[in-house]
């Protein structure tokens, strides 16, 4: 596996279907490897096959024994770590908002719990995304996703979540972000976006999202040059358009929240 990882046994796969962007599949063992503050576009569902992962989201810690679906709301900032000697295995989809509104017809979904234990549902979900893994007929594909978000149905909300004063007061603050990444921006710069003196911006911010603008500003780096990556991009190229200093720069900080090099995930996304 990558040489980035600090253990040989940690190991980590991601697969595309041609025929239906916007859903990515991952698998994973990971002992020793500590994922930094990251995002994924898509709703993240999915079940813990062994071992027991502590992750952050949302500002609070979290445990996801065996035998537990996971599901986390798109660009929610988190982070994982094996709690366990033997690490933990797990099966993951990435699902972008729009695909989940496709198949299912409910255009707004999202989940107030990010992990449960259920038994029967999280073995039910792991066979699920091995079959989505090995499925190579779009037909199959598409049936097995249709599955997978039925199982995920009955967590779910499917009414727009609401948003309080104070994170809508941010918001235009995280679409600076988004649309600035390839610039170095400054806490002036962004305190006066949300009209508030730069340090008092930065704990209000700190106290909402639960990361700094800096570390939510990474993450939003790097889940841009992962669509880049998988749009075929060379990794210089990306590097440049996300604003790190180079493609050693994103090769370290890309292993670091999604568990492989930039090379090793466009060559998975090309079988």
């Amino acid at each position: 596996m990558s040489s980035t990882f600090p253990s040989q046994r940690d190991e980590a796969e991601f697969r595309m279907a041609a025929h239906r962007p916007g859903v990515e599949l991952y698998r994973a063992h990971i002992v020793r490897h500590a994922f930094e503050p990251h995002t994924h576009d898509g709703f993240g569902l999915g079940a813990i096959e062994s071992g027991v992962e502590r992750f952050r989201y949302r500002g609070a810690d979290h445990l996801a024994p065996a035998d537990s679906v996971l599901m986390m709301n798109p660009d929610e900032l988190h982070t994982g770590r094996a709690e366990t000697e033997g690490g933990w295995h797990y099966r993951m989809a990435y699902i972008e908002p729009s695909v989940v509104a496709d198949v299912t017809g409910e255009p707004a979904w999202w989940f107030s719990d990010v992990v449960r234990e259920d038994v029967s549902s999280a073995r039910r979900v792991t066979d699920l995304l091995d079959a989505l893994w090995r499925a190579r007929e779009p037909l199959a594909f598409d049936s097995l996703l249709y599955e997978l978000l039925g199982q995920f149905r009955r967590h779910a909300h499917a009414t727009r979540k609401p948003q309080d004063g104070r994170a809508a007061r941010f918001t235009p603050v995280v679409d600076y972000l988004h649309e600035h990444l390839s610039r170095r921006l400054t806490l002036d710069e962004l305190a006066a976006v949300a009209g508030l003196s730069p340090f008092h911006f930065l704990r209000q911010f700190q106290s909402q999202h639960h990361a700094t603008p800096q570390q939510m500003l990474m993450a939003f780096r790097l889940a841009e040059a992962k669509r880049l990556l998988s749009r075929g991009e060379s990794p210089a190229q990306v590097a440049a358009a996300v604003g790190l200093t180079d493609q050693a720069h994103l090769t370290r900080t890309f292993a670091r929240r999604y568990g492989v090099t930039p090379a090793r995930y466009q060559r998975a996304l090309q079988r």
